[in-house]
């Protein structure tokens, strides 16, 4: 099986290489490789919450979706085993439009028959990225006030699976009752 290269070698932001197209005319981007991520919004998506915490990005970077994907699957399973599955609310702000690509090098005996060296290394396609800016919100938990330190222990677990350096950040929300 192939595996994955360090994420390092995809962090800088390059050109959006994103078009791909259900009609095949339109999509020149040929065998564009599934997403991971399996749910953007989780938890109860109606209610309103008395505090919103959010994950700020601490640079301009790619995030690959399975690095997103692992920080929404540690964060969600810590909400939803303690605030239940209606006592919290959790987003995912970014989409991974971006297509990575590789041009793989073989090593070893037998290499230079199967290998192009850096003629047409154009690569293929072997992932997604999200490409985000500085300041830019990954991700948004809402939570009551008796779940506010889950909330902010969740919300820095997904900081643990992500390349890049990021604020956490509390504001409480004010609910208006008209009369």
């Amino acid at each position: 099986m192939a595996k994955l290269r360090r994420a390092v070698a995809y962090r800088r932001i390059e050109r959006p290489y994103t078009r791909k197209s259900k009609y095949r005319s339109k999509q020149f981007v040929r065998g564009t490789p599934s997403n991971k991520i399996v749910k953007y919004d989780m938890g109860d998506p109606k209610r309103n919450f008395d505090y919103t915490i959010s994950l700020k990005c601490g640079s301009n970077i790619q995030i690959r979706h399975n690095a997103l994907e692992s920080g929404r699957l540690t964060c969600n399973r810590l909400l939803e085993s303690i605030c239940g599955k209606q006592g919290y609310k959790l987003k995912l702000l970014v989409y991974p439009h971006h297509i990575l690509r590789e041009n793989p090098l073989a090593a070893g005996a037998g290499a230079d028959r199967m290998s192009t060296g850096m003629k047409k290394s154009f690569g293929k396609p072997v992932g997604l990225a999200a490409q985000v800016s500085k300041g830019q919100i990954l991700f948004q938990a809402s939570v009551d006030k008796q779940f506010l330190s889950t909330g902010k222990k969740a919300i820095s677990r997904i900081r643990h699976k992500l390349p890049c350096g990021c604020k956490v950040e509390i504001v409480e929300n004010k609910i208006v009752v008209n009369n």
